[in-house]
C-alpha cells in the first residue's frame, strides 16, 4: 500500500490536511482513522497511516478523547465581529456553552472563506472538539459551512435557516412584521423601509417581513433602500430614501434594518429639519444597549440573544447524541415601544394625537 500524493513543504508541522492529501482520501477520512473509527476499510487505514507516518504527524493527545466517549469542548466560528448580533450570539453561546459545562473554544474570522473555514475546522478539529457553531450570517459563509467536510455535527446560527440540517435564529420576518404592523396601527401607510446588505440572509429576511405586513394591509411597498449595517450607511442613504416618495406622498414611517441604521437615519432627519416622530416616525431592528438614551428613544424589534445561544447549545448537544433536533429552531423577538413612533400626522403637517397613543418618558420600554 503505497501513498500517491505530494509530500508537505517542510517549513512547518504537518496538519492534518496534509496527511489527506497525501493519502488521497478527505481530512474527515483522516480523522476517522486517528480516533479508531471502525466505518474505515482496512486498506485505507492502512494507506493514511502510512502517510501519517512518512510525515511524522502526531495528532493533539487530546484527541483520542473521542474513543472514550464525549469531550466537553466544543469549537464556535463567528464571522462578522464588527456587528452587533453576531458579537452578541457568539457571547451568549459562549455563556449557554459554560452552563452546561462545555467550553467553547472560538475562532473569530473577519470572513468566512473555504480556506479559512478549512484552516478554522483543522484547529479545532486537533483541539479536539465534538461539534461546531458556525454564527454565518452572509449567504457565502452559510454555503461553507453548510458544505464543509467536518466529521462533527454542525450547527449554523443565522444566515438563510432553510439551508442547513441543523439551525438556530430568531425570526427575523416575524420581527419585521411587527415593526410595520405597529406603524400601520398608527396610521402610517407610507412606510419606507432602510435596509441592510442583500447578501445578509438577515436583511432578505427583514426586508420581506416589511413587505408582507404592508400587502397585507392591501399597501403596495415603495421600493426599499439598502445599505451597509452602519450609522453612516443610514446617514448617507436618508437623502435616496425620502427622494423615491416624493412631495406628493411624503414617507411618514421609516422601519430601519437595524438599530445602527437608524442611529443614522435620526441624524440624517434632524439635518434636513424632520422632526422624530412628529414628522416621521422611526423603528429599528437588534436591541442596541444605547436605544434607550437616544433622542428621541428608539422604538427597536429586540433579537434575544441570550435565547438563541442557549438554543444553540441544546440543538448542538442533541445531535452529539445521536437525536435528531428540530431541523429549524426559531426563536421571536420582541417589540419595544419608545419615543421614536408615534400617529401619522395629518397631511395639513399637524399630527393626529389620539389620547394615551403615545408612549412618554424618554427611555421608558413598552413591549408589545
Amino acid at each position: 500500500m503505497t501513498v500517491t500524493g505530494r509530500p508537505r513543504p517542510a517549513s512547518r508541522p504537518p496538519v492534518m490536511a496534509d496527511v489527506a492529501r497525501l493519502a488521497g482520501v478527505s481530512p474527515q477520512t483522516v480523522s476517522r482513522v486517528v480516533n479508531d473509527s471502525p466505518l474505515i476499510r482496512p486498506e485505507t487505514r492502512a494507506r493514511v497511516q502510512q502517510a501519517i507516518d512518512r510525515l511524522g504527524y502526531r495528532p493533539n493527545s487530546a484527541a483520542r478523547a473521542l474513543v472514550r466517549g464525549r469531550t466537553d469542548v466544543i469549537g464556535v466560528i463567528s464571522t462578522g465581529a464588527a456587528h452587533f448580533g453576531p458579537t452578541s450570539i457568539q457571547r451568549t453561546i459562549e455563556d449557554a456553552a459554560r452552563a452546561a459545562g462545555l467550553f467553547a473554544s472560538t475562532v473569530s474570522l473577519p470572513e468566512l472563506t473555504r480556506t479559512l473555514l478549512a484552516d478554522s475546522v483543522e484547529h479545532l478539529m486537533r483541539v479536539p472538539v465534538v461539534g461546531i457553531i458556525v454564527i454565518a450570517g452572509q449567504d457565502e459563509a452559510l454555503e461553507v459551512a453548510r458544505t464543509a467536510p467536518v466529521g462533527v455535527p454542525v450547527v449554523v446560527v443565522e444566515g438563510d435557516l432553510t439551508r442547513a440540517r441543523w439551525t438556530v435564529g430568531v425570526d427575523q420576518e416575524a420581527g419585521a412584521r411587527m415593526a410595520t404592523e405597529h406603524l400601520l396601527a398608527l396610521g402610517h401607510r407610507e412606510i419606507a423601509h432602510l435596509g441592510g446588505p442583500l447578501d445578509w440572509a438577515e436583511a432578505r429576511a427583514r426586508r420581506d417581513g416589511w413587505r408582507a405586513a404592508m400587502l397585507a394591509a392591501g399597501l403596495r411597498p415603495p421600493e426599499p433602500v439598502h445599505t451597509t449595517w452602519s450609522a453612516a450607511g443610514g446617514f448617507g442613504s436618508t437623502e435616496e430614501l425620502l427622494a423615491r416618495s416624493g412631495p406628493r406622498r411624503p414617507v411618514t414611517a421609516v422601519f430601519a434594518a437595524s438599530d445602527q441604521i437608524a442611529i443614522g437615519l435620526l441624524a440624517a432627519l434632524h439635518r434636513s429639519g424632520r422632526r422624530v416622530p412628529d414628522d416621521v416616525s422611526v423603528v429599528g431592528f437588534d436591541g442596541l444597549p444605547e436605544t434607550p438614551y437616544l433622542t428621541p428613544a428608539l422604538t427597536t424589534v429586540q433579537q434575544d440573544f441570550p435565547a438563541v445561544g442557549r438554543a444553540s447549545i441544546a440543538v448542538l448537544l442533541e445531535a452529539i447524541d445521536g437525536r435528531d433536533p428540530h431541523a429549524r429552531e426559531l426563536i421571536l423577538p420582541e417589540l419595544v415601544v419608545r419615543d421614536s413612533t408615534a400617529p401619522a400626522p395629518r397631511r395639513t403637517g399637524r399630527r393626529s394625537v389620539p389620547t394615551g397613543s403615545r408612549p412618554t418618558g424618554r427611555g421608558q420600554d413598552t413591549p408589545r
